[in-house]
């Protein structure tokens, strides 16, 4: 459940700048993380592809978006788009406790930490402002995205 929570911050934040809120939930009879905006309406989703060891993301239509594979080399999850090029990648920052997603450059992009008093993961763009945050509804059993308006 972490892994797909962390792999999905890119794909989220890229969204977040087309609506205010955004819903994730996973769907067990099409096995697949579903994406919905604000008003209900499923805007992306995302499936594991078990025969090439990734992930693989489609819009609402299925048209393939990008995907993420996990670079054990290098200790990190890199993205491509559905042309085989690569955008950026995500890692791990043990040592301030949070995750970083970097562009193709390698210049950082998004930073992602758990906040333990608020229980909540929030997003930082590159300059420490935040842009939004992810919330566990335990009623429906999902997690909600908020883009940060401030």
């Amino acid at each position: 459940m972490k892994k797909i929570i962390f792999t999905l911050t890119f794909l989220l934040a890229t969204i977040a700048s087309f609506s205010q809120n955004l819903t994730q939930k996973y769907n067990s009879y099409l096995e697949r993380t579903e994406f919905y905006d604000s008003s209900g309406k499923m805007v992306a989703y995302a499936k594991e592809n078990t025969y090439l060891n990734r992930t693989e993301y489609y819009d609402s239509y299925g048209k393939l978006i990008k995907y993420e594979t996990n670079n054990q080399y290098l200790n990190r999850t890199e993205t491509y788009d559905s042309s085989g090029r690569q955008q950026g990648y995500e890692k791990n920052n043990s040592y301030l406790n949070q995750n970083e997603t970097y562009n193709q450059s390698g210049q950082q992009q998004l930073t992602k930490k758990w906040n333990e008093y608020l229980k909540r993961y929030e997003v930082y763009d590159s300059f420490g402002k935040m842009r939004g945050y992810y919330t566990y509804n335990s009623y429906l059993k999902q997690w909600d995205y908020t883009s940060a308006s401030y």
